[in-house]
């Protein structure tokens, strides 16, 4: 069963190293939006998965994180969300990885539970009926003669 969150609130995401990102919930308006993204367009032919990969979640961060706790400057004085601050938080690799998984992969996983059928009441072939015949002359049909 698909639960709808209708509430469609922002929330705050822990992430390693002290950081709390308040996040809006990962709709279509912004998956669209980070395809787009001039960072993802721009990419040139031939750039690897994980590259893409990287700069498709830079993309959704940039649009979706409202705000934050535990960023600071280089003197420690607390930093206000930019796209380049969200850029190089990215960078880090705890921080990257937590946000791919706590929020990037939730909304794919989603996506992937919406192609799968379900299985039949009485099991997932109970039913099911053969569509595909032989042709004539195959090994199949000439074993039967």
């Amino acid at each position: 069963m698909l639960r709808l969150n209708l509430a469609r609130e922002a929330h705050w995401l822990d992430l390693p190293l002290g950081v709390r990102l308040k996040v809006e919930p990962l709709t279509t308006a912004i998956m669209v939006a980070a395809r787009t993204d001039p960072g993802v367009r721009g990419l040139p032919p031939g750039t690897s998965d994980d590259a893409i990969a990287v700069a498709f979640a830079k993309a959704i961060a940039r649009r979706a994180i409202i705000d934050w706790k535990g960023v600071g400057d280089e003197t420690g004085d607390p930093l206000a969300v930019s796209p380049e601050g969200i850029t190089a938080l990215l960078d880090l690799w705890p921080v990257f990885e937590k946000f791919q998984t706590g929020y990037v992969a939730k909304a794919l996983e989603l996506e992937q539970e919406k192609n799968v059928s379900a299985p039949l009441p009485s099991g997932s072939t109970a039913g099911v009926k053969a569509t595909a015949r032989p042709a004539k002359g195959s090994a199949r049909t000439a074993r039967r003669s």
